[in-house]
């Protein structure tokens, strides 16, 4: 096992994969990176699937078959990676059973109901029953049409990844629809200790957006803090997080068996080879979170990351020094989250594309 990710397991911070495929199920690799890498859970997307099925063989056999019955390239893509999921799911079963919170693998609603509240809550039920396993995580992206549906589908009992998130006045919004969903789950008896829920704040892309901005003002005061921002902005989202937590309205439905929503840190592949290749990982340590990452950073950091204790409790004065002094030299944040979920929901329906593309190739090449 990994020293270094165990240490890193142990200052509480929960070591998820953001990856899947049938080859990692069925060649035990997924089941040796809980043993030897102290992987917890698992995060999966439709680039992730697209890549894994163009790639793999161990599909080939379930795709002529559903071909074989007549079903199109929408009916192809569910079966496929809720049978991934599912599979995975059993695999991580031991760790959901001895642990409170993770051994949980999250599946995604089809991006491009993104702006659709109805058409979302489908999808979840749909995507939760063919599942059918009660560690699998259904990702909502956390737009201002699947908030109403994050309460929904909590309500019904159905546990989440809230996914999509930049800015901490989302966030809040995401806090309020996960606590909305349980206190309906409560009213209507459901059992508030089965559902689980993480919010997924995206990372490393707010420095990359934040970056190029800085680069095109050019000034010195401004090129000193390429880097800053992103990290500083998940500490201001944890003190949001602990500010809720604190809360009364959360105190009543942790007597009730209520679980928190915790923490997740997700797009934690660092972008820009000028710094250290752990950085999302060593910067936002803290306990009670997740850190969902490439296994190209996983293995970074099993090769050389540190823990140093607690990186973000009682940093957010700090962090938001941060954003004052972006502000300094021009930065408009609020504008940068904005264009960042609107290029986030683009890349995911993006993705969603790259999917249906490789899906259908697969589908060609079984009718020939």
């Amino acid at each position: 096992m990994s020293d270094r990710l165990k240490a890193l397991a142990d200052a509480g911070v929960s070591i998820w994969l953001d990856d899947l495929s049938r080859e990692r199920i069925e060649t035990g690799n997924l089941a040796d990176l809980v043993k030897e890498r102290s992987v917890v859970g698992v995060t999966t997307n439709p680039t992730i699937f697209a890549g894994a099925i163009a790639d793999g063989e161990r599909y080939d056999e379930q795709v002529r078959r559903l071909v074989a019955d007549g079903a199109d390239v929408d009916k192809v893509i569910f079966e496929l990676t809720t049978e991934d999921v599912r599979n995975a799911c059993d695999v991580l079963a031991p760790v959901a059973e001895r642990t409170a919170d993770d051994g949980r693998v999250s599946i995604e609603v089809e991006p491009t109901l993104a702006n659709d509240t109805e058409a979302t809550i489908a999808s979840a039920q749909a995507l939760w029953e063919a599942v059918d396993r009660s560690n699998a995580l259904i990702k909502i992206p956390a737009t201002k049409e699947g908030l109403p549906a994050i309460t929904a589908v909590i309500a019904q009992g159905i546990s989440v990844n809230v996914t999509l998130i930049f800015g901490d006045v989302r966030y809040r919004e995401v806090m309020d629809a996960y606590l909305a969903g349980l206190e309906q789950a409560r009213d209507n008896g459901l059992d508030l200790g089965r559902i689980r829920s993480v919010a997924s704040f995206f990372v490393s892309r707010v420095d990359t957006e934040v970056d190029k901005r800085l680069e095109a003002i050019g000034s010195e005061e401004a090129l000193a803090l390429r880097g800053k921002a992103a990290v500083a902005n998940a500490r201001v989202a944890y003190a949001a997080f602990e500010e809720v937590m604190a809360s009364d309205r959360w105190k009543q439905l942790a007597e009730a068996g209520a679980n928190p929503q915790r923490p997740l840190w997700a797009s934690t592949g660092v972008k820009n080879p000028d710094y250290s290749d752990t950085l999302y990982v060593t910067d936002l340590v803290v306990a009670d979170t997740v850190n969902t990452m490439p296994e190209k950073t996983m293995e970074a950091f099993a090769d050389h990351g540190e823990v140093e204790g607690d990186q973000v409790t009682g940093r957010a004065d700090e962090a938001q020094q941060v954003f004052a002094q972006l502000a300094k030299v021009g930065i408009d944040f609020e504008d940068v989250l904005v264009a960042l979920e609107h290029e986030g929901v683009d890349k995911f329906k993006k993705s969603w594309i790259e999917l249906t593309e490789t899906v259908e190739g697969q589908m060609e090449k079984a009718r020939s």
